[in-house]
């Protein structure tokens, strides 16, 4: 109270010391004079006399004031006032005539309401001196301030809460966790009502907090998150720098212990045990084990491996990334019989070591796994595990090529029965012995055919062929000497008429299917009915080669042209055998160089005869005969074309052409009969025969006799419909009691065209009356449409006339 009373009072007193010495505290002076005041007014500089202005200093007020009575903030006061009641103080701006009320007589200003610093620190008003008869500015209006004094109202707080830090285990002594900082609204530079200490509520054991700087730090250096992994500390913030009387708040921080690999893997047991059958194929897992850590993250993340040497040879131990487990596989084939249990010493070890606490001990674990091995019964096996036999080619059937042995494996030691997979040996070409395993062969071989078989043979217990085992068998077939040597192809030499002795006319060579282990070696010889030639020779060049050479003087090809010569070939065997090749040579003419130019004996004759001039021109005779036989069938084909061109162009305009067919008589819908009825209108005829119609020039005949002598079908009384009209009514009947059928079918027979046509067929087939009784010169008289078939018949009748006569 004694604080609040002294803000009051500063103010006042200031105030006072204004008023009672205006020539120090003046901050403003005016002309003497209503309404005028302003520095640059002419009143100014006509030297009148100078008074003192308005006179006061910065007020204060203190906030959330509580008393019942307006609380008085200052005074102001004009140095021309004499206490009348002449001057009218007033005030404008911020507050002014709600929050801030002025005694116009004597110039008190009051506060009339509780005021916040934290909302307003300071309010900015204006005040006026005027002449309250005339109304008039005495003073010129100045602005002043009403400053709202801070006390401590406001209590620190945490803005940025929730606090959570964080702090690895074991840390030292003093480690910097995190900081906290808490936010006081009073005024910083009026009194310690913003100044704020830091302290620890709770969680004091293990954390502290700087005073000042609010950074928490760790107080203990044993924390373990094992033990605990999370704190939850209380700070609170207290103004007035911690003096009694200070406001305070609070907040609570979680602290969470983070972990380091202070911990080693340590397994469970000390002993595990698995068992597995002895057929389990290599890979396949036989268990898992796992070492715990009390550490959490890549901090728990281990390796483990086989410290033993038998371990290490028959196990292999991978680490599961996910589980962290290690999964134990058989790296080599079990055997129940060899060994029935297996010792494994598994170790663990972490990943990832700190080195600051390797002095906490070793960070490795061992375990002891013990793997028993299951008997199961095996299949058997073959011994040895060779794959590799071979047979002569000439070998009997029923010649044994070898022996494979297989023996059970199990104690019981079964008997073993052998035999052979037909997939692999359709043709049945071995055989083997189901007892004893021998293989023998079952047909005869051939290597040139086949040098190479590969079948399989399986083995099987006598008293369970499910327990099979198989094994692939390679057999070679060793040669023999069975194929005789042949010429490599069918050789044809060629020979100039003037060669001389000794020259080359061929070298020759063989093959042979056979391949002997020492190689080839062949003989070459002429047949012994070569023996009396004397017109070639033959040299072996010892080296599976030989040579044809001349032994006389010219050849003549009009006396022969082709020599056969046989030559014998032999290899080398054992047994030795040998084929004899034919070599055609022909005699052929040859140019000076020695190139041949022809073999052929007519070539020769004609060549003599004609020389290369006379053979061109020849050919250019055959050619020229060639073009001419071509050109003169082109005319012809030509000159055909331009006659049915014009034959075409006639018929076109005399030729109607009709391509649909009606419905019958009964069809009066599709077509329009009228045109083709007109053409047969009896009256119409009868009635044109003195008027130039068909009958003119013929005033005598009948064209009725003259359509009925047109050939017409006429129905033979001898026809016996009776064979359709019974299959059709047996059809109407079905259809009758076919219940199905809907009852709206309808029948209808076209096979009667109906009688009395008047137009009659003008086919010539059963035609009553010869051509010779027949007169067709009424056509003449049907119009320009019938022109061409007038002629055609009036041409007819004319030549049978004559030949008549």
């Amino acid at each position: 109270m004694a604080k609040g009373l002294r803000g009051f009072l500063w103010p006042m007193l200031l105030l006072f010391c204004a008023i009672q010495e205006p020539g120090s505290w003046a901050t403003r002076t005016a002309v003497e004079g209503p309404g005028l005041g302003e520095p640059g007014d002419p009143a100014l500089l006509a030297g009148g006399r100078v008074k003192r202005g308005w006179v006061w200093n910065q007020f204060f007020v203190v906030e959330e004031y509580t008393g019942t009575e307006p609380l008085y903030v200052g005074k102001i006061h004009s140095d021309s006032d004499e206490g009348d009641g002449s001057i009218k103080y007033t005030i404008s701006g911020e507050g002014a005539g709600t929050i801030f009320l002025i005694d116009e007589i004597t110039g008190d200003i009051h506060a009339t309401e509780r005021l916040d610093r934290e909302q307003k620190t300071f309010y900015t008003l204006r005040a006026q001196a005027r002449d309250r008869q005339t109304d008039q500015l005495l003073e010129p209006e100045s602005e002043f301030i009403i400053k709202v004094q801070d006390i401590n109202d406001s209590e620190p707080r945490f803005l940025e809460g929730p606090y959570i830090g964080s702090v690895a285990e074991l840390s030292p002594v003093g480690t910097s966790v995190m900081q906290v900082m808490a936010s006081d609204a009073d005024d910083p530079t009026y009194g310690s009502s913003a100044r704020v200490v830091y302290s620890v509520l709770e969680g004091e054991q293990h954390f502290t907090v700087d005073s000042k700087t609010g950074v928490i730090r760790t107080a203990v250096a044993d924390l373990d998150r094992e033990t605990q992994d999370r704190y939850e500390v209380v700070i609170r913030a207290t103004d007035m720098a911690g003096q009694l009387g200070g406001l305070s708040g609070s907040t609570t921080v979680t602290i969470v212990v983070t972990d380091v690999n202070d911990n080693p893997p340590r397994f469970p047991q000390k002993m595990y045990q698995f068992s597995i059958v002895e057929t389990a194929p290599v890979g396949t897992a036989i268990g898992r084990v796992k070492a715990e850590d009390s550490d959490v993250g890549e901090n728990t993340d281990m390796t483990y491996q086989v410290k033993d040497e038998e371990g290490v040879e028959m196990f292999k131990v991978t680490t599961d990334s996910n589980t962290q487990e290690a999964v134990i596989t058989v790296q080599k084939p079990l055997d129940y019989e060899s060994k029935k249990v297996h010792t494994v010493v598994v170790e663990a070890l972490n990943k990832f070591v700190d080195p600051r606490f390797v002095d906490l001990g070793t960070f490795r674990d061992q375990t002891i796994v013990r793997v028993s091995v299951l008997d199961v019964d095996e299949p058997p096996e073959f011994r040895p595990p060779s794959n590799l036999m071979e047979v002569q080619e000439d070998a009997h059937v029923g010649s044994i090529v070898g022996v494979v042995t297989a023996l059970d494996p199990d104690t019981a030691n079964h008997p073993v029965r052998y035999a052979i997979d037909r997939s692999t040996d359709a043709e049945r070409i071995f055989d083997i012995d189901a007892k004893t395993g021998a293989i023998v062969t079952g047909k005869v071989l051939d290597r040139e055919t086949a040098g190479w078989h590969n079948i399989t043979v399986l083995a099987m217990e006598a008293d369970n062929h499910s327990q099979v085992s198989r094994a692939s068998l390679r057999i070679r077939i060793l040669d023999v000497n069975d194929n005789p040597p042949e010429l490599a192809t069918p050789y044809e030499a060629s020979v100039c008429e003037d060669a001389k002795p000794g020259q080359l006319i061929q070298t020759i060579s063989v093959v042979d299917r056979d391949e002997p282990q020492s190689g080839h070696r062949f003989y070459f010889t002429l047949a012994p009915e070569a023996t009396n030639n004397h017109h070639f020779s033959l040299l072996d060049i010892q080296d599976n080669t030989a040579a044809v050479h001349t032994q006389r003087v010219g050849f003549n090809r009009q006396e022969q042209d082709v020599y056969l010569l046989p030559i014998l070939v032999m290899d080398s065997g054992p047994p030795a055998l040998s084929s004899t090749g034919t070599l055609t040579i022909r005699v052929c003419g040859c140019d000076s160089s020695g190139a041949i130019q022809s073999c052929n004996s007519t070539a020769y004759v004609v060549s003599a005869t004609l020389s290369p001039g006379a053979l061109i021109a020849l050919l250019v005779c055959v050619l020229i005969l060639v073009v001419l036989v071509l050109l003169i069938l082109t005319l012809k084909r030509h000159h055909k074309s331009h006659l049915t061109s014009e034959d075409d162009e006639d018929m076109r305009d005399n030729v109607i052409k009709y391509n649909d067919e009606g419905g019958g008589e009964q069809d009066t819908e599709a077509y329009d009969m009228s045109a083709l009825r007109s053409l047969y209108d009896f009256s119409e005829i009868k009635a044109g025969d003195g008027g130039g119609g068909p009958g003119e020039g013929a005033p005598g005949r009948n064209p009725a006799s003259e359509l009925h002598a047109l050939p017409q079908w006429v129905q033979s009384p001898d026809l016996d419909f009776s064979v359709f009209r019974d299959y059709i009514c047996r059809k109407v009947e079905q259809a009758d009691e076919d219940l199905s059928v809907p009852p709206y079918d309808s029948f209808q027979t076209y096979a009667f065209e109906g009688s009395d046509s008047p137009v009659p067929s003008l086919s010539s087939i059963n035609t009553w009356s010869s051509g010779s009784e027949q007169d067709f010169s009424y056509l003449g008289g049907w119009g320009p449409r019938f022109r061409q078939l007038a002629a055609l018949y009036a041409g007819r009748r004319g030549e049978e006339d004559s030949e008549e006569s």
